[in-house]
């Protein structure tokens, strides 16, 4: 009993130690492999976070990160370490959200949500009214979205939740469809094909592309690629606003989601329906399991849902 006793105290203060702030440090770490990245995160400074990482390198033994220029990579042991305890720090989060209550009048929560700059302007309008009538301690911050990185910024917590596509997800991503909406196709108002815009006319004309991607087909080329419709690509934006503000001063076509362009409701433009036949395009609402039983978030996703069958 005493070799047992001598040789758990001996190994164990380091983890007896171990402050959980310290764990959340590692877990940004390693989701981000960025210190700046990182600290912004957890509102920390970088400096805190390196002097973060010194400490955990001493209690656990091991570099855990190495950098490689601006990117910390991390060690085996790191690797091992991660899923594991990255998972149970999500359940512990759970555990400790389901012991809170909301109450909606009274609370004060900051809100994250990962969302494309065009349903910005379809979805923040009426939810940042809501949030003023029903919740008016609560505050909402929109963060830019990339799709390849979205689980791990909802595991993360970067984000409570993210709207986007449909996407082929699974768990511990958890979604709900949010609203669909029609293609349409805008012009200038005075465009020659304003009155009437046939299949030939439209595959005859110059475009508009809108997409993040620095390459490939927006979400509509593939599904125009199907009916034998390859669109000549005049120009290739970012940003539905800054399509529209081009196609009201040119002969240019833009194909978008009708919804959007009422949002976004700019004069001097005409409005179509798409002579070719492409999907409805569906939006929804996705969230980290780890966060399905969250008082105010749970509450704050009935909303935006409560909204989005208003649009």
């Amino acid at each position: 009993m005493n070799k047992i006793h001598n040789t758990t105290s001996s190994t164990s203060p380091s983890f007896q130690q171990l402050d959980l702030n310290l764990l959340k440090v590692f877990e940004a770490l390693y989701q981000e492999r960025n210190m700046s990245r990182a600290a912004q995160r957890l509102h920390l400074t970088p400096s805190a976070i390196s002097h973060a990482v010194k400490r955990l390198r001493r209690q656990l033994n091991d570099t855990l990160f190495l950098r490689q220029g601006n990117m910390m990579q991390p060690t085996p042991l790191c690797e091992s370490l991660a899923p594991a305890l990255i998972n149970n720090l999500g359940q512990l989060r759970q555990i400790l959200q389901l012991s809170g209550q909301f109450t909606p009048q009274t609370a004060i929560n900051d809100f994250r949500i990962g969302i494309h700059e065009a349903l910005e302007k379809l979805l923040l309008p009426p939810l940042i009214t809501a949030l003023a009538d029903q919740a008016p301690g609560t505050s909402l911050a929109s963060h830019g979205l990339e799709r390849a990185h979205m689980p791990r910024q909802l595991a993360g917590g970067s984000v409570d939740m993210a709207i986007d596509v449909s996407l082929p997800i699974s768990e511990p991503v958890l979604h709900r469809p949010l609203l669909t909406d029609r293609f349409c196709v805008v012009m200038a108002q005075h465009h020659p094909l304003a009155e009437k815009l046939h299949k030939h006319d439209y595959a005859q004309a110059r475009h508009i592309s809108v997409s993040h991607r620095a390459s490939g087909p927006a979400v509509e080329d593939i599904a125009l690629r199907q009916q034998g419709v390859n669109r000549n690509i005049a120009l290739h934006c970012q940003s539905y606003s800054t399509a529209i503000s081009v196609v009201r001063q040119s002969s240019l076509l833009l194909t978008m989601p009708r919804k959007l362009v009422q949002a976004i409701d700019q004069p001097g433009i005409k409005v179509l329906p798409s002579p070719v036949s492409i999907a409805d395009i569906a939006i929804h609402l996705y969230w980290h399991k780890n966060t399905d039983a969250h008082p105010a978030l749970n509450w704050l996703r009935k909303r935006i849902c409560e909204l989005a069958l208003q649009l």
